[in-house]
């Protein structure tokens, strides 16, 4: 994939988890956003934010204190740049019955203390920062 090239790359568990926490750090974005399991692989090409993940297992995380059922993909790619996630995939948020995929991911700048989900059918939900910090 092209997209790929010039990407670092850490492979396994410890280290793919370990770079993905640094890059959600390095660009101000909560820490627990992508709760990842048994990762393969985590990739990210700096001249471009590309950022992939690749775990073994479909994820699903319930973030407690906002309720919400989050699905994620063996394959997770986006844009990474600063408090923000853009074209965003294999990210899923339960919405009743549906799981509308999310296509961005933003946190307010200046800090209002929200972030904000935005999915490809244009709906928007905006959530507490601190309900995506590590370990919720």
């Amino acid at each position: 994939m092209a997209e790929k090239e010039g990407g670092i790359v850490k492979k396994g568990h410890e280290e793919g988890l370990k770079m993905a926490v640094a890059l959600l750090q390095e660009f101000e974005l909560p820490a627990g956003l992508l709760p990842v399991a048994d990762v393969i692989e985590v990739g990210f090409v700096k001249a471009t934010g590309y950022m992939w993940i690749v775990q073994q297992k479909k994820v699903e995380h319930q973030f407690k204190m906002i309720s919400k059922l989050v699905s994620y993909d063996t394959e997770i790619t986006g844009f990474v740049e600063k408090k923000r996630i853009k074209k965003l995939k294999g990210v899923k948020a339960k919405e009743l019955m549906l799981w509308p995929p999310v296509s961005e991911i933003t946190v307010h700048d200046p800090p209002t203390g929200k972030i904000h989900f935005k999915s490809l059918a244009g709906i928007t939900k905006s959530f507490p920062v601190e309900a995506f910090a590590a370990g919720q």
